[in-house]
């Protein structure tokens, strides 16, 4: 009999050569590497190389990978067009998925595309979709989409702001690009396999991965955290409002994970940058009511905070509007979608889980007439 599972958690689904989640522990490895030790010591760029391609670069590649990145941020006229459509009030994360699949038509995926230049092409263009879409609608600004910055996070930076971004916050994002940039067969990257595995093109995958990551349960956790966090003005008001919602039995977003059982390892990591941001500007504000939100869910509920609940106040220390957190995500786990896509692509066999019926036994029809 085949192995029954809630949500199809703890089943095997497949195999995979990109990432392990907690197969030590609760530990957190790309392709062999530790994320502390690629947190500490690599970059995105880096990261996303190693992910796409399944070896880190050397300092030739990754100079070339930088340039080839930054040529790629420019969008196609049609492309501005669909974008300025899109209304203002519309979520950032339908902006993303609304871009990726009109550019899947404006530079549809041929027989001869290698996909890593297309994996390479979304990671360099979604910043540049987002934000021309942002500026536009909120200024009715049509900004140019190159910056000049040499990587990822320093030209999401300058974009958002319209200048560039002082270190401490490009290195703080380019980390948390890192920690986000890949995670097994989390939600999102198995709705890409599943759609890979039908020989759909590499734009559906990443569209679909997309509207997975939207949701609250998944990459809307960090919106829904920042919002928590920022209803509060002190540590003290903080731990009665959780108090108060634990009372009513209300959801408390960013704790827990059903992979880790004792810690999320990329949650201490950026806990880290969050601490340089509020030093430096001299604001602890954030970092003490959610410190204080951590310590009230641990005693009171046992629960640690996953990446997700720190990411929220530390994106705020860096100037990044809250509805723009999810699509940070995307930017980074385009990464690890597209390394995904290309590896089920490998050895493809079509994805097809079956289920187990629970509705009505075999019944007669009733004509319409004798209902």
């Amino acid at each position: 009999m085949a192995k029954k599972s809630v949500a199809l958690s703890g089943a095997i689904v497949g195999q995979t050569e990109i990432c392990t989640v907690g197969s030590e522990g609760d530990s957190l490895n790309y392709r062999g590497y530790a994320i502390r030790d690629l947190a500490e010591h690599a970059t995105f760029e880096e990261v996303a190389y190693l992910l796409i391609r399944g070896e880190l670069p050397t300092s030739s590649d990754l100079s070339a990978y930088k340039r080839s990145l930054a040529e790629m941020r420019e969008l196609p006229d049609e492309l501005k067009v669909v974008l300025e459509q899109i209304p203002g009030g519309t979520h950032p994360m339908d902006v993303l998925r609304t871009g990726c699949s009109a550019l899947g038509t404006l530079e549809p995926e041929g027989s001869e595309d290698a996909p890593e230049a297309i994996a390479d092409r979304l990671v360099a263009s979604f910043p540049s979709m987002l934000l021309y879409w942002h500026h536009f609608q909120d200024s009715g600004k049509r900004i140019e989409t190159q910056t000049g910055e040499d990587n990822v996070a320093g030209h999401f930076l300058h974009l958002l702001k319209g200048r560039e971004p002082d270190e401490t916050s490009r290195r703080t994002l380019d980390v948390s690009l890192i920690l986000y940039a890949e995670h097994e067969f989390n939600a999102s990257t198995f709705t890409a396999r599943v759609i890979a595995s039908t020989l759909s093109d590499f734009y559906s995958a990443i569209t679909g991965a997309i509207g997975a990551l939207r949701g609250p349960l998944h990459g809307g956790a960090n919106e829904a955290a920042m919002n928590l966090i920022e209803g509060f003005d002190s540590p003290e008001e903080a731990e009665q409002g959780v108090m108060d919602m634990l009372a009513r039995k209300e959801s408390i977003m960013g704790f827990g994970h059903p992979v880790y059982t004792e810690q999320d390892p990329r949650t201490g990591i950026i806990k880290e940058w969050l601490k340089k941001l509020c030093e430096e500007q001299g604001n602890w504000t954030l970092y003490e009511i959610s410190e204080r939100i951590e310590e009230v869910m641990r005693r009171e509920k046992s629960l640690f905070p996953n990446v997700d609940f720190y990411s929220a106040p530390t994106y705020r220390m860096c100037g990044i509007p809250t509805p723009m957190y999810t699509p940070i995500f995307v930017v980074s786990r385009t990464t690890g979608w597209s390394a995904h896509i290309i590896e089920q692509r490998h050895r493809n066999k079509i994805i097809r889980p079956s289920a187990e019926y629970i509705g009505p036994e075999p019944r007669p029809f009733v004509p319409l007439e004798e209902r």
